[in-house]
C-alpha cells in the first residue's frame, strides 16, 4: 500500500469496534459508580439514626445506655424541637444536649434562660466557641486532644466511683466558684462540673463532656465508661434527650451556634448532611482514578485521521530537497542502498535478516546473474558519492541492478 493510501484509510471514520474500545473505559468507571453508590445507599438505608441517638445500636449510637437506664427506673424521653425541651426542664429532670453547637444563638440563649433557674441537671455535649459562651459564661476552652482512658484527679463522688473513662476532645477551664473538673489533659479538665450556674434561686447543675465517646454503644463497656454515664445522665428520675434538628421551627435568625460569631468553631461543617461528604469523596476518587486512566495509555495505538491529503510523490520530493539543501549525499545514498538491498535480498531467496550481510547478499546476486559479484558489492556497500552527479549516478546504477535482477 502506498503513502497515500494509507494516509487516506486512516481519514476514514472509526469502526464500531473501535469506537468501543475508546468508549468502555468511561462507561466502566460510570458503572462502577453506579454499584458503588447503590450499595452504599443500601447499606445505609433502613432504621439508621444519628450519632448519640439512643435508638441507635450502631457503635457511635447510644443505645446502650439509654437502655440500662430504663432498667433502673429512669425514664428516658427523647425531644428533636427546643420547645419540647424547655418544657422539660423542671425538677427531677435531666437534660441532655447531644449537640449544642448545632443551635442558633437565639436557642442557645433561650435554652441558657430556661435552665439557668431550674433544680434539673444539664449535660452539655462538647460545646464551644460562642455556643459555650452563652451556655456557660465564663468558662474557656484550650486546644482539641486526643480520646484516651483517663484517670478522673478529682474529688467528685461520681468521677471518684467510676474510676478512669474515656475523655479528651474539648479542653475546658474556669474560675467560676464551686465549679469541678475533672479528667485533666495536659492541665484543662475534659469534664467540668458547674453547679448553681444560674441567677436565681435553682440548685441544678451544668456538666461539660469535652467528648461523647463514653456515651457511645461501642465503648460503653470499656474502663469505667458505663459507670459515669449512668451517674451523670441518671441522677434524676427522668431524663429528656434532646436532639437538636435543622428543622426545629424555633431555629430563626442567626447564624449555628458555633460559628455564627468570628467565623469560629466547625459550625459550617457541622450543617453539611453527611451523605454529601460521602458522595465528594466518591466523586473525588472517581476524578482520581479518570486522572489516572487518561494520563497514561496502555492499550493499543488507534489511527487519527490527518488534517490533510498528503500524496506521496510530494512527501518525496520534500524529502529530497531537505537533503540536497543540507548536502545530506551520505545519508540519501545510505537510504537508497538500504532499500535496494532489501528488496534484492527478497528477489534472490535471502531472509530480511541477510540483506544488510555481504557475505550474503553477493554470492546470492552472483548466482543468480552469473557473474563474479565484485561491481555489485561496490555498488551495494561502497563509499558515499563525493557529489550530486555521483549521487545520480549510484541511482540509476541500483534500479538498473534491480531491473536485471526481476528479469533473470
Amino acid at each position: 500500500m502506498t503513502a497515500a493510501a494509507e494516509v487516506s484509510a486512516t481519514s476514514q471514520s472509526l469502526t464500531p469496534h473501535q469506537t468501543w474500545l475508546r468508549v468502555r473505559g468511561p462507561l466502566l468507571a460510570v458503572l462502577v459508580i453506579v454499584i458503588a453508590g447503590v450499595a452504599f445507599a443500601a447499606i445505609r438505608s433502613g432504621g439508621q439514626y444519628g450519632r448519640l441517638d439512643p435508638r441507635s445500636a450502631d457503635p457511635h449510637g447510644s443505645r446502650a445506655v439509654a437502655e440500662l437506664l430504663e432498667d433502673r427506673g429512669v425514664s428516658v424521653e427523647i425531644v428533636t424541637t427546643l420547645d419540647e425541651a424547655a418544657a422539660e426542664t423542671g425538677s427531677g429532670t435531666t437534660l441532655l444536649v447531644t449537640s449544642p453547637n448545632m443551635l442558633t444563638a437565639q436557642q442557645q440563649r433561650r435554652l441558657r434562660t430556661a435552665t439557668a433557674d431550674s433544680p434539673n441537671r444539664t449535660v452539655l455535649i462538647a460545646p464551644d466557641g460562642s455556643s459555650l459562651s452563652r451556655l456557660a459564661p465564663g468558662v474557656r476552652t484550650g486546644s482539641q486532644g486526643a480520646v484516651n482512658a483517663r484517670r478522673q484527679l478529682c474529688e467528685l463522688p461520681m468521677a471518684r466511683r467510676a474510676g478512669s473513662v474515656h475523655l479528651g476532645g474539648i479542653r475546658y477551664t474556669t474560675a467560676a466558684p464551686g465549679a469541678t473538673g475533672c479528667y485533666p489533659d495536659r492541665g484543662l479538665s475534659t469534664l467540668l462540673v458547674l453547679p448553681g450556674t444560674g441567677t436565681g434561686t435553682g440548685t441544678g447543675d451544668s456538666v461539660l463532656l469535652g467528648s461523647p465517646d463514653l456515651l457511645q454503644n461501642d465503648r460503653l463497656d470499656q474502663q469505667g465508661n458505663a459507670s459515669l454515664a449512668l451517674q451523670l445522665l441518671g441522677s434524676r428520675p427522668h431524663l429528656v434527650w434532646y436532639l437538636p434538628s435543622f428543622d426545629d421551627p424555633s431555629a430563626t435568625g442567626g447564624g449555628r451556634g458555633s460559628g455564627d460569631e468570628a467565623g469560629e468553631g466547625s459550625g459550617f461543617i457541622s450543617l453539611i448532611p453527611q451523605g454529601w461528604i460521602w458522595g465528594t469523596l466518591q466523586l473525588a476518587l472517581a476524578a482520581v482514578l479518570a486522572a489516572v486512566w487518561r494520563g497514561r495509555r496502555l492499550g493499543p495505538l488507534i489511527t487519527e485521521r490527518l488534517p490533510v491529503v498528503i500524496r506521496a510523490s510530494e512527501s518525496t520530493e520534500g524529502r529530497a530537497r531537505l537533503y540536497r539543501r543540507t548536502n545530506a549525499r551520505e545519508h540519501a545514498a545510505a537510504v537508497l542502498r538500504s532499500a535496494a538491498r532489501s528488496r534484492l535480498s527478497t528477489l534472490v531467496g535471502l531472509p530480511s535478516r541477510d540483506a544488510d550481510s555481504p557475505e550474503a547478499l553477493i554470492p546470492a546476486l552472483a548466482a543468480r546473474l552469473g557473474t563474479t559479484g565484485t561491481s555489485h558489492s561496490s555498488l551495494l556497500f561502497g563509499p558515499a558519492p563525493a557529489d550530486d552527479a555521483a549521487l545520480v549516478l549510484l541511482t540509476n546504477q541500483l534500479d538498473a541492478l534491480e531491473r536485471e535482477v526481476r528479469a533473470s
